[in-house]
C-alpha cells in the first residue's frame, strides 16, 4: 500500500493536475473541454478554486495521483451556498479508493466553509462515477439529454446532488 495523503493544492501542483486531466479531455467524453488546459491555466484554476471553495490533491509516495475541487454551481447570488464538485484520478489509480478519499475530504472542507449543497454532472455512460457518487450520498436529480457533442456523438449528462449539513435551515453566514 502506498503512503497516501490529501492536502491543499498549490500552483506547484498544476503540472501534475494538468497531466492527470489531459487524457480525460483528449480521449474521453467525461469532460466537455476540447483542449487540455496548459499548466499555467491549471495554476489559475487552482488559485481560483482555493479563494472561495477548495482544490485538494491526493499524493501517493510523494507524487500527485489525483485531485478534487469545487467551484460555483451558478453565478446568481441565491446559489452562493451551493457548489459544483469534480474528481479526477490518474488512470492507474482507478478503483483504489482515491476518488472516495478525495471527495470525503473535499465535502467536509466545503461543509466547514458554510456550503450547503454539492452537485456533480456526469457524462453518460459512466457507471464508475455513478457508483462513487451514490456511495457518497449523492442522489440523482435529472439528466440533460444530448446536451454535449464530443467524439462524434451527442452526450447526456446526469446531475446528482447531496446536502452538506442541514439542507432545511437558513444559512448562518456567507460561505467563506
Amino acid at each position: 500500500m502506498p503512503d497516501r495523503r490529501i492536502r491543499d493544492a498549490t500552483a506547484a501542483d498544476a503540472a501534475a493536475c494538468a497531466a492527470i486531466y489531459a487524457p480525460y479531455v483528449t480521449d474521453t467524453a467525461v469532460t466537455f473541454e476540447s483542449e487540455a488546459p496548459s499548466v499555467a491555466d491549471m495554476a489559475l484554476r487552482i488559485e481560483g478554486a482555493q479563494r472561495r471553495h477548495a482544490w485538494l490533491v491526493l499524493e501517493e509516495d510523494d507524487a500527485v495521483v489525483g485531485y478534487a475541487y469545487a467551484g460555483p454551481f451558478k453565478e446568481r447570488a441565491a446559489y452562493r451556498w451551493s457548489c459544483e464538485v469534480s474528481v479526477y484520478l490518474a488512470p492507474t489509480r482507478h478503483g483504489t479508493g482515491g476518488g472516495r478519499a478525495l471527495y470525503e475530504a473535499l465535502l467536509a472542507r466545503l461543509a466547514d466553509r458554510g456550503y450547503r449543497m454539492a452537485a456533480a454532472g456526469m457524462t453518460q455512460p459512466n457507471e464508475p462515477s455513478a457508483r462513487l457518487h451514490a456511495a457518497l450520498g449523492f442522489e440523482p436529480v435529472g439528466t440533460f439529454r444530448a446536451v454535449g457533442w464530443k467524439h462524434g456523438a451527442w452526450r447526456d449528462v446526469t446531475w446528482v446532488q447531496r446536502p452538506l449539513g442541514d439542507a432545511t435551515a437558513a444559512p448562518a453566514a456567507e460561505p467563506t
